[in-house]
């Protein structure tokens, strides 16, 4: 049973603590923890800030964040978790479970509902991202890379013809692939090798990237290439390239440790075509979109990392009411308690981060030191998590009898 509605206050002395964990293990008790803290617009003016602002707990969720978080919960139980083994094993994500994405509208949260979309929040995009990973970390991954830095920059920065052509696909059937990463610039984006050179009405691309997330079900990749060395940074331009573009090949797909289902190859582009048209934004500003994608993105891996330790305690707490030491059930050991009770507290404060750094974006407030701060310490709580959790386990939490290895391995990744 989900852990997520726990407790109304982390304050509480350690004996409620303890006694709002059991209730809701038995079912019995369910306040809610999640919420909403502020009604926002896209951006205000300095002088109206503050009267945008309600007051209210940030984990209270609108009507409409609490219907999609319930619904996504739904279908990651009821069409992810049945495969979630499989996929892993596999290192392959099911049809099924991308089309399911698709048909529930989870794939372009953002997007207009005039391009098919669901018209919805960068928050509720953290919502569905944090659900997903509560099942399976893999999934959120595409989920993430599609609507945190794909859809975010075809909304922001594509013209009229580009949004034509392709939120409406993005939203139904397309997914959409990040190309920054390189063998020897990571996510830097200033470093970044790979080369664009106009001829004509044309750019010709030449170069390879790495660690591209989506890569394998992708439709359409953007590529930042540099069309100006002598520029450095400022020459990086952004550009859309279709999958089925002569001279693009992907590399052999990397056997990683954890997130396996989630696809991850090389990009290669061979004398790559394009036309004019097939930039994004400004030529030279490629540099300034990578850069703004990424600080958006490191909430959503927040959210991740979140969903992932949230989904690992869930997976672990009714296994202590089961197991026996000593002629008693573990978790009837104040010891345990203690240590399940650090744990759910720890993932509040991380969730808490989360939250108000993707609430703050949304307002129009500055965000980057909030989405450094929800990132760093999800990360280290879903660490934290994963390997207690194995450690209340005991041997069966370091095999693959239970889910609990799965996230210990999925939680590098954040």
């Amino acid at each position: 049973m989900a852990l997520h509605k726990m407790l109304p206050s982390v304050t509480r002395p350690m004996r409620s603590l303890q006694s709002g964990i059991k209730k809701c293990i038995t079912g019995r008790h369910l306040p809610c923890w999640l919420g909403r803290c502020l009604t926002t617009e896209a951006s205000h003016s300095s002088e109206n800030l503050t009267n945008s602002f309600v007051t209210g707990p940030l984990t209270m969720l609108s009507e409409e964040e609490e219907m999609m978080r319930e619904t996504v919960a739904r279908f990651a139980t009821e069409k992810i978790q049945p495969l979630v083994s499989e996929m892993d094993q596999n290192s392959e994500m099911d049809q099924s479970v991308i089309r399911g994405m698709f048909e529930q509208g989870l794939m372009g949260i953002e997007i207009n509902a005039d391009y098919g979309g669901t018209n919805s929040s960068f928050f509720v995009s953290c919502l569905v991202i944090e659900e997903l990973a509560k099942i399976d970390p893999a999934v959120s991954v595409m989920c993430d890379v599609q609507n945190t830095l794909i859809v975010t920059l075809f909304r922001k920065y594509g013209t009229p013809q580009q949004k034509e052509e392709y939120l409406p696909r993005l939203a139904e059937n397309m997914v959409g692939s990040f190309c920054l990463s390189e063998v020897g610039s990571g996510s830097d984006a200033f470093a970044l090798e790979t080369k664009a050179v106009k001829e004509g009405d044309f750019y010709v691309i030449n170069g390879s990237k790495m660690w591209i997330t989506n890569a394998e079900h992708a439709g359409v990749f953007l590529v930042f290439a540099n069309v100006a060395p002598e520029k450095g940074y400022k020459g990086i331009t952004t550009f859309i390239v279709p999958k089925e573009t002569k001279g693009l090949s992907l590399g052999k797909k990397e056997d990683k440790l954890g997130i396996r289902a989630s696809s991850t190859c090389p990009v290669h582009f061979d004398n790559v075509k394009v036309p004019v048209s097939a930039v994004l934004g400004q030529v030279g500003h490629g540099y300034k979109y990578a850069i703004e994608c990424l600080n958006e993105g490191r909430i959503g891996i927040g959210a991740q990392m979140v969903g992932l330790a949230q989904g690992c305690l869930n997976c672990t707490v009714p296994y202590t009411h089961e197991r026996k030491q000593f002629g008693q059930k573990i978790w009837d050991f104040p010891a345990i308690n203690h240590q399940a009770a650090h744990v759910l507290t720890q993932i509040e404060a991380a969730r808490l981060l989360v939250y108000n750094a993707a609430r703050r974006k949304e307002a129009g407030l500055s965000f980057l030191r909030e989405a450094a701060m929800a990132k760093y310490f999800a990360g280290e709580v879903a660490a934290l998590t994963t390997s207690k959790c194995i450690e209340l386990m005991g041997g069966v939490g370091f095999s693959k009898q239970y889910p609990v290895e799965k996230f210990y391995r999925d939680c590098k990744i954040g």
